[in-house]
């Protein structure tokens, strides 16, 4: 892609078939906190580049799509008010000449366009409860249908519903593969109530799964689900009570569509004093060590 800004490190560590990780900018834009989020989109950096492989943050910086942010565009993704940047947002973006944080979907779609097989994220998006009369659903099930990456998460979260998230899945082609794991987690969770039909122990199991998918020329991407350390899990009776109080003041406000997200998101934060930030940024941190071992193990099968 022409206008597509690789960094040189990025640039480097592609051509010369070193592994490299993909991370998302929404989650330093929107997700967390001034401040934290600087110290924590460094943090995930520079633990790709203690496990061997290369960062690559994804953004739009005036318009451009760059993978590999330099420390200064970093700082203004996280310290700027800037929009969420989807698939089919970036071409508004780029026309107007304004910068971007980029979603699950537009960092696949970006990643895969600079050559970047595995990605780090938290949790995916999926199809929200009550889709069946809003049509409510995330672009990033339909993107990973025809993105060769493979993407790490903790699974989508608990405001979700995570059953027809993964029919959805099912259905786009997309495969799921539980990482130690034979059950669905649940972002601040370690399970749902849905099984998965695919465990891998190995990351050289999810390398070998991905070079099959090469082989027979599929395009669809992989969800490697990682379930969030046992030890830094949020407390199950606590989500639950949280997560039910949010969901009946939402329905009491009569908030529908893309505002429903936000506001569970923050009603949560706040009535969890804090503590699913805490779990969001272990499990973030969980999957990013996941995915360095994943991009180490393809890039050693790699000729």
């Amino acid at each position: 892609m022409k206008n597509l800004a690789v960094s040189p490190e990025v640039r480097a560590a592609l051509e010369a078939k070193k592994p490299v990780v993909a991370l998302e900018s929404t989650i330093i834009s929107h997700g967390l906190p001034r401040g934290q989020n600087l110290e924590s989109a460094k943090a995930w950096e520079n633990q790709v580049r203690e496990a061997g492989a290369t960062p690559a943050t994804i953004a739009v910086i005036d318009g451009v799509p760059t993978v590999g942010l330099e420390p200064d565009q970093l700082e203004r993704i996280a310290n700027e008010e800037v929009p969420k940047a989807s698939v089919r947002d970036l071409p508004v973006v780029m026309g107007l000449g304004v910068s971007g944080a980029t979603t699950v979907a537009s960092t696949a779609y970006l990643a895969h366009l600079a050559g970047i097989r595995v990605f780090a994220t938290g949790g995916l998006g999926g199809v929200h409860r009550g889709a069946s009369d809003t049509f409510d659903e995330s672009a990033d099930i339909p993107i990973l249908s025809q993105t060769p990456i493979t993407v790490v998460s903790a699974g989508v979260k608990s405001i979700l519903d995570i059953g027809a998230t993964l029919e959805r899945m099912e259905t786009s082609s997309v495969a799921v593969l539980g990482y130690q794991t034979s059950v669905f987690p649940a972002f601040w969770l370690r399970e749902s109530a849905y099984s998965l039909e695919w465990r891998v122990e190995e990351p050289a199991e999810i390398a070998a799964v991905m070079a099959a998918r090469d082989a027979l020329s599929q395009r669809g991407g992989i969800v490697v689900a990682n379930p969030v350390p046992a030890d830094a899990q949020w407390d199950p009776v606590r989500h639950d009570q949280i997560l039910e109080q949010a969901l009946a003041e939402a329905d009491r406000r009569g908030i529908r569509g893309n505002e429903v997200t936000p506001f569970l998101l923050s009603s949560v934060v706040e009535a969890s004093g804090g503590e699913s930030l805490r779990v969001n940024l272990d499990l973030v941190t969980n999957n990013v060590a996941l995915a360095s071992r994943i991009a180490l193990a393809w890039s050693q099968r790699r000729p």
